[in-house]
């Protein structure tokens, strides 16, 4: 009944809610690999902090959002280009909020995640987890 409640959600609203999970996930990592690295770090640690949350991610996108087919390795690869392209935006807008605008790096991390969130939504839903003949 709840799955079926659940997946009777709009995919938007699903994937704020899991993408609202594994935002705090990512952003946890992210903090505690600054801390232990220190703030220098910052863009050491978001390499970090993605391939840890990229697993926890592409898991819960794939069994409480997107609902994708049966080849798990297909769209695994596929989300690791998308992760690509949103970790791209989230170092450049992180790299420019701590360089050029000199903002702390935990809330500069705050604000490029929520950044590259769009970014990710977009690719998952058109390319990662697109089902055949769906657009």
């Amino acid at each position: 009944m709840i799955k079926k409640y659940w997946f009777s959600l709009n995919d938007k609203i699903r994937f704020l809610f899991v993408g609202g999970f594994n935002f705090c996930v990512a952003y946890l990592l992210y903090v505690a690999f600054c801390l232990l690295l220190g703030n220098s770090m910052y863009q050491f640690a978001l390499v970090l902090d993605r391939a840890v949350s990229s697993i926890v991610s592409f898991t819960t996108q794939k069994l409480l959002v997107f609902k994708g087919g049966n080849d798990w390795i297909k769209e695994y690869l596929k989300c690791c280009t998308t992760w690509f392209f949103s970790y791209v935006v989230n170092a450049v807008l992180l790299e420019v909020f701590v360089k050029y605008i000199h903002m702390n790096v935990f809330i500069s991390q705050f604000i490029a995640t929520l950044a590259a969130a769009v970014c990710t939504y977009i690719l998952f839903k058109k390319f990662a987890f697109r089902s055949k003949g769906v657009n």
